[in-house]
């Protein structure tokens, strides 16, 4: 079953269009505003993401923006604003398509449709898995799956990228500037800290108490994984 999350704050039609898409076998959950809405996008996952514009506590776009910083979830941008700059302005945000109120629900279904038929001819042209293993932990690239044992390990973006880096690297100690060209880019502007920052948030999730984490610190230089 498809799992959609919709960001709307007008309840009426948030009620309307989960009633809808609910009848046509989606599993639906709805969020009101846009801090709501960001917290479960990057919490959870889902196979496409319902956003109005207009939000309260955090407008669309903005939400919009921060989950293309962590995840690839297709977005369908919703609004009653019709402007070329906003429609413009929502697709350089990240949105992978864009609909206007009002709009009669068989056209939202056949975004939803054309979106997961892109989906699976994407699916059906994809090369074999590269696994990367460490110890018991397991790295498919290509799907992105993290795995310790028989436990799937939830990562965002920037912290699977890391972890990757790391393996696809092994044996090889990274400075933090490396880490932060390879992961950020060159261009960011961030502080390399963020780098020790997210090394701290991969320990938490894939480290276990008591044992050697998999991700050694040198010294006055990086990071590495070593075996």
């Amino acid at each position: 079953m498809k799992r959609i999350l919709l960001v709307e704050d007008e309840k009426n039609l948030a009620r309307f269009i989960e009633l809808e898409l609910h009848h046509e076998g989606y599993e639906i959950k709805v969020a009101y505003d846009g801090r709501d809405g960001l917290q479960y996008a990057l919490d959870e996952n889902w196979d496409v993401i319902l956003l109005d514009l207009m939000l309260p506590k955090l407008n669309g776009l903005e939400v919009c923006r921060r989950i293309r910083q962590e995840k690839d979830t297709p977005i369908i941008m919703i609004t009653a604003r019709d402007s070329i700059m906003d429609r413009v302005s929502g697709l350089d945000h990240g949105a992978d398509d864009y609909i206007v109120k009002p709009f009669a629900i068989e056209e939202l279904l056949a975004r939803l449709r054309a979106i997961f038929r892109r989906m699976e001819l994407q699916g059906s042209k994809a090369t074999p898995l590269t696994t990367y293993t460490f110890r018991d932990l397991v790295v498919e690239k290509e799907s992105r799956m993290v795995k310790k044992g028989d436990q799937v390990i939830e990562l965002t973006k920037r912290e699977y990228d890391l972890l990757l880096t790391l393996l696809e690297n092994k044996n090889i100690v990274m400075t933090r500037d490396a880490l932060l060209n390879k992961v950020w880019g060159y261009e960011s502007e961030v502080e390399t800290n963020v780098v020790d920052v997210y090394i701290r948030y991969l320990r938490n999730k894939v480290d276990t108490e008591n044992e050697d984490s998999y991700i050694q610190t040198v010294r006055g230089t990086g990071y590495v994984m070593r075996e």
